[in-house]
């Protein structure tokens, strides 16, 4: 009795193995088998491109080709599971949602005014002489689709009067961007317009976006009517286009710290003047989407038409936007 309850014993214990050898079988056939159908496919498709080819007289594709071909079936696939997925996160209500005017349509542009701390007496007189305040600034807003807000960053003392000064003025007056992430000085400039555009672009619908200082008027009726007949073009970036000269010594008024950049030191590339340029809702998407790799240099002018150098962008020269002398149809005058 004992020598047959070894034996069965041993005979239970030969079966595990066996067992474990038999699914490592099975799974591995499974496996390769997926593989060679993988492989089948891509050959299948190997050969109608190739068929597809040679028949219109073409040579046989190289190896590099057949790798592009795989790789680029490959893209196809994640381009697919990426458009599922975002077409399921609409449903879901995963969506940009930029605003429009009450009356539903898109405005026709979004003006930024570029404010400062201790600067209130000119907005003051940019509210009294074009911009307007409560029921006048909506009217121009829903009835002529021109958004017009002042924009400021924050103090480097966060929370500080400075801050809390443009908090109590804007609730009375409901008329500010406030950039709470960025730092309001001088030297930070060029990163407030790179913020500007990018924040507008992404909060409002606009067929145009411009930035103006807060000393400067602006004829609105002229700047609409202007705005209209460019409706048609996509990227465009308008502006009074100048080439101001580059300083390269640290003692002078507008110094240029990456002034070597620029060649022979003598003049800037084509850039709209700083008092006020306009740029078209692609454009202002594009700085939405590449804000953290756009490079800015000492001016927020220079900095915006580095931006667009190498696009495929429209740029106009436009005089009415040279707001240093005041002609007959200007749009913007120096005040």
């Amino acid at each position: 009795m004992q020598s047959k309850a070894r034996l069965s014993g041993k005979v239970f214990r030969s079966r595990i193995p066996t067992l474990l050898v038999s699914m490592f079988a099975t799974f591995a056939s499974i496996y390769v088998a997926g593989r060679l159908w993988q492989d089948s496919e891509n050959r299948v498709y190997l050969i109608k491109e190739l068929d597809r080819i040679t028949g219109q007289g073409g040579s046989v594709i190289s190896v590099d080709d057949t790798l592009k071909i795989i790789a680029c079936r490959e893209q196809h696939k994640k381009l697919s599971a990426v458009e599922m997925e975002l077409a399921a996160a609409r449903q879901e209500g995963f969506t940009l949602k930029r605003s429009t005017l009450k009356n539903g349509t898109r405005p026709l542009v979004v003006i930024g005014i570029f404010t400062k701390f201790g600067r209130k007496n000119n907005r003051d007189a940019i509210r009294k002489a074009w911009m307007g305040t409560g029921t006048a600034l909506k009217n121009m807003e829903n009835q002529k689709g021109i958004i017009a807000r002042f924009v400021i960053g924050r103090s480097a003392n966060h929370g500080d009067s400075l801050d809390r000064a443009i908090d109590n003025e804007n609730r009375q007056t409901k008329d500010f961007l406030i950039l709470d992430t960025h730092l309001e000085a001088p030297e930070e400039f060029s990163k407030k317009a790179k913020l500007f555009f990018a924040h507008v672009a992404d909060k409002w619908d606009a067929e145009f976006y411009a930035k103006v200082n807060d000393d400067v008027y602006v004829n609105i009726d002229v700047l609409g009517a202007t705005l209209a007949t460019h409706l048609d073009k996509p990227r465009i970036y308008i502006g009074c286009m100048k080439s101001g000269e580059v300083f390269s010594e640290p003692n002078q008024n507008w110094y240029e710290p990456e002034w070597w950049k620029f060649g022979d030191k003598k003049s800037y590339f084509r850039h709209a003047s700083g008092e006020m340029y306009v740029i078209s809702q692609a454009l202002a998407k594009f700085v939405s989407i590449n804000r953290d790799i756009l490079r800015t240099y000492a001016h927020d002018d220079v900095s915006v038409g580095s931006w667009f150098i190498g696009l495929d962008v429209k740029h106009l020269n436009d005089a009415k936007f040279c707001c240093s002398s005041w002609t007959g149809g200007a749009i913007c005058a120096g005040v």
